[in-house]
């Protein structure tokens, strides 16, 4: 079985199940060793496939009801009633059901994977959150989706994933740029660097802050996709590194019963 890793809040919740699956227990090869669950890898289809059914199966889903979208970095959020076959999910960055049994997966390599579940309403969500998508509102896209759903936003409980920490996530001024722009107090997020004109963002810490400005408890598991090759796998570290290609690492949430 793929070993994964959980929060704890998230855990204590009746009739929801979740993993923050690792590179561990799959059958991929090379730097795609081994639990390589992107259909966008170059990776062979047949091993992402085991790979994504051992996620699935860790939580108890049956493999045909793991549904991970076609991410863009964008803000949709999509309500999910049945999923679909591995690769040919929606365009979006974010899904939400209240369908018991169908697993909602995002797939990151430093991005930021978030999980949230009011239990009381039974809704759960899954959303990929890298800069761009964080900037212009996926959190608050998905937690929108739950509550039309009927979640509510005091009832949810979110939890962010390994996601590459500000001690690795070196960028330009002019992102720094796009941040300020949009709020002034971001700089908090940003320190300097050792390279003139650029800075060190702590993403983790930023998704956190939306996640909990839009009024939902939200805490994160402080992991460094960048810093732990034996656990992760990171699209910053591959291009350090020179590699030809980045493996991804899923993380799912469903309802039981």
């Amino acid at each position: 079985m793929a070993p994964h890793l959980t929060d704890a809040r998230l855990a204590a919740l009746p009739g929801i199940r979740h993993g923050f699956f690792t590179r561990a227990g799959g059958v991929s090869e090379g730097i795609y060793a081994s639990l390589n669950c992107g259909v966008g890898s170059q990776d062979e289809r047949a091993h992402v496939m085991e790979n994504r059914a051992r996620v699935a199966t860790a939580l108890g889903a049956d493999p045909e009801r793991l549904a991970a979208p076609y991410q863009m970095h964008g803000t949709d959020a999509v309500v999910v009633e049945a999923a679909w076959p591995a690769g040919k999910g929606p365009k979006a960055d974010a899904l939400v059901t209240d369908r018991p049994g169908i697993a909602l997966a995002v797939g990151t390599a430093d991005c930021g994977p978030v999980l949230l579940a009011d239990a009381e309403a039974r809704v759960v969500g899954a959303a990929h959150a890298g800069w761009r998508g964080a900037l212009a509102g996926v959190l608050e896209s998905v937690i929108a989706a739950m509550a039309d759903r009927g979640a509510r936003r005091e009832s949810i409980v979110a939890a962010l994933g390994p996601t590459i920490s500000q001690a690795n996530y070196e960028v330009g001024p002019e992102l720094v740029a796009a941040f300020l722009a949009d709020d002034a107090a971001n700089e908090r997020f940003f320190r300097p660097s050792a390279r003139e004109g650029h800075s060190l963002f702590d993403l983790p810490a930023y998704i956190v802050a939306r996640l909990t400005a839009a009024g939902v408890s939200a805490a994160g598991l402080d992991l460094d996709t960048y810093a732990d090759p034996e656990r992760f796998f990171s699209f910053r570290r591959t291009t350090h590194l020179s590699e030809a290609d980045y493996g991804r690492q899923l993380s799912a949430i469903m309802l039981t019963g």
